[in-house]
């Protein structure tokens, strides 16, 4: 993996260590959430919701939650076409805003592939 996901990976897990250092209920409550909602197969496996995460996070044009799921998708066994054609959906529903979004999602998984 590349610097740009050592850069990502470090400045998200200071923050979240950080921020849930605060010890507020409702923020613990939410990140607890989001563990729930990809943290186990269910009816769908993982590898499968993080690309429904990914497209969701280019339609709602989130950088850090793009690179998020790059990265799980990726640790999930999603090839780059599986990943690609993920994001070509995301950018039919989110239209034309999308593609600044898709090119920084592209060099990302760029740097995710590199050696």
């Amino acid at each position: 993996m590349g610097k740009l996901h050592d850069e990502f990976t470090a400045y998200r897990e200071r923050m979240n260590d950080r921020i849930l250092g605060e010890d507020n209920r409702v923020i613990k409550r939410i990140y607890s959430v989001d563990s729930l909602a990809y943290g186990a197969d269910g009816e769908l496996p993982q590898k499968t919701r993080e690309l429904l995460g990914l497209v969701a996070s280019l339609v709602l044009r989130c950088d850090d939650c793009v690179k998020y799921h790059l990265v799980e998708a990726r640790g999930q066994g999603n090839t780059r076409g599986e990943i690609l054609e993920a994001m070509s959906i995301g950018l039919v529903v989110g239209g034309t805003i999308v593609i600044p979004h898709l090119r920084r999602a592209v060099e990302f998984l760029d740097d995710l592939e590199s050696e």
